[in-house]
């Protein structure tokens, strides 16, 4: 009669663990990440931001200066101090709220400050 007890709860617990795997395996998918699978087919991302950073072209660089009134190369001061003189003349509040003038300032000064700064 132990005999019978003992293949009885090896089969019951051996039912349990065998159906409990199934039951899991069958709900859905295990989802497992491996680090090829962010390869992106060879492409590197590690320099991604390296576009944004370069210097601006000859030509942005020279309609710049031609906004800005440099002949010259200019200093890091005196494209400031000139950003500040043609801020107040492009302003919106006195350029009867007109901003495209203001953005161009600001767009010609980060080239500037990029290029000579």
């Amino acid at each position: 009669m132990a005999f019978i007890g003992v293949i009885l709860l090896i089969s019951t617990l051996f039912y349990f663990f065998v159906f409990k795997k199934l039951k899991k395996m069958s709900q859905g998918y295990k989802f497992q990440f491996k680090q090829g699978d962010f390869n992106a087919n060879g492409a590197n991302f590690n320099n991604f931001n390296t576009n944004f950073t370069q210097a601006p072209m000859h030509d942005e660089i020279k309609k710049a200066k031609d906004f800005f009134g440099f002949a010259n190369d200019p200093s890091k001061d005196e494209i400031k101090k000139k950003y500040k003189e043609l801020a107040k003349k492009y302003h919106p509040d006195v350029n009867s709220h007109d901003d495209t003038l203001m953005k161009e300032l600001n767009h010609h000064k980060d080239v500037l400050m990029k290029t000579f700064a």
